[in-house]
């Protein structure tokens, strides 16, 4: 069972793709699998047949665990997972004892604590499995997970699902990464001009959004300034090879996703624009893959469309950072002495002071700047 989420602790298997026997290919999807997130097809990361199916459609099982046993190409049994995230090595754990009352006291760590009274836990409720019985924060979050996947599968209640999930992730983030932020205004007089006399070229299904060139731009600045296209592994933060932009996209009835968009410094803008609509259809319609929300390595959001002049994000880990864009607005503006009236737009960095700090960030933020003064090199 893949990790899709920053706080997802398991997940609900509800289709196989495949059965016993089956030949499969990396990158292939293989099962269906319900989260907070909604309905995601699962990519195996493998090539092989398929020897046995591990877990029954409608069991709900904890992130990690082995879904089937693939025989690779080479002749070697795996357990399938995912692209992104190779199956974890065993753990070896005691087996969960009831904490421990003793004095009266609860044996729980602050932290626990505290997010148990965030998320509506009752600690008393709740196995320990740290030393002693003790309640680690681990064990709150696995407790609000089967508290989720055992709720009605009503439309409300999914939301509210997706809410919790969402709110742990960022109480996560804001209480385990040290955020700084920096903001850049941006004349965006030539990005709009080249984008209407281009819009002008193509067929109305094949027209540009302007968000694409923010994210081509974002995709293109990060070459600049590699450690923000990373994420936290542990004790570090680990660059990756590829920029695979997470945009946030809104979904129906509330919550939002933050799919990835592979590879996006190498795509062209019109491959881009295609992606999105191809990404905001899914995401509100069901059919997200597994590695496009196990693989963003940084996450794009804007709320110009809402009315917002700037977003002030919070980072999604593992990633370590954000960029936030608000709405196009016209602004005075000085150019060569002359004060003229330009559309400007204010992007935002959050970024992870353990792995970069202002200086860097206001390197990625000019970068983000010249590259949006010359749209035709997007």
């Amino acid at each position: 069972m893949p990790i899709l989420t920053a706080d997802m602790s398991a997940g609900t298997l509800v289709a196989w793709h495949k059965q016993a026997g089956d030949a499969v290919k990396r990158g292939e999807s293989v099962a269906l699998v319900e989260t907070d997130k909604g309905l995601i097809d699962v990519e195996i990361f493998v090539a092989g047949v398929i020897e046995k199916l591990l877990v029954e459609p409608g069991t709900t099982v904890p992130t990690g665990t082995p879904l089937a046993i693939v025989r690779e190409a080479g002749g070697i049994a795996a357990a399938a997972g995912v692209a992104a995230a190779p199956p974890p090595a065993p753990r070896v754990a005691p087996p969960p004892v009831r904490p421990a009352v003793g004095s009266g006291r609860l044996k729980i760590s602050p932290l626990a604590r505290k997010l148990a009274a965030d998320l509506g836990i009752d600690p008393g409720s709740v196995r320990g499995t740290g030393p002693g019985g003790v309640i680690r924060r681990e064990d709150i979050e696995a407790a609000a997970a089967a508290r989720s996947a055992g709720a009605p599968r009503t439309g409300l209640d999914r939301q509210g699902r997706l809410r919790q999930a969402i709110g742990a992730a960022m109480a996560r983030s804001k209480r385990e990464i040290p955020h700084y932020y920096l903001s850049h205004t941006i004349d965006m007089h030539r990005a709009t001009a080249w984008l209407a006399d281009e819009n002008l070229q193509r067929p109305v299904t094949d027209r540009l959004l302007y968000g694409v060139l923010l994210i081509k731009a974002v995709a293109l600045s990060l070459r600049e300034v590699p450690e923000l296209n990373a994420v936290w592994r542990g004790p570090e933060a680990l660059p990756s090879e590829g920029v695979h932009i997470g945009v946030a996209i809104s979904l129906r009835g509330g919550g939002l996703v933050a799919p990835a968009l592979h590879d996006a410094d190498r795509r062209s803008v019109t491959d881009l624009m295609r992606g999105l609509r191809d990404l905001v259809k899914r995401a509100r319609g069901g059919g997200l893959k597994s590695s496009e929300l196990s693989e963003p390595t940084i996450t794009v959001t804007s709320l110009g469309e809402q009315g917002v002049e700037s977003v002030l994000g919070v980072i999604f880990p593992p990633q370590v950072a954000i960029v936030g864009f608000g709405k196009l607005v016209e602004r005075p503006w000085s150019v060569e002495g002359r004060i003229v009236s330009r559309p400007v737009i204010t992007a935002t960095l959050s970024a992870d002071h353990r792995v970069s700090d202002g200086h860097r960030g206001s390197v990625f933020l000019d970068a983000l700047d010249r590259r949006l003064q010359e749209p035709a090199a997007l």
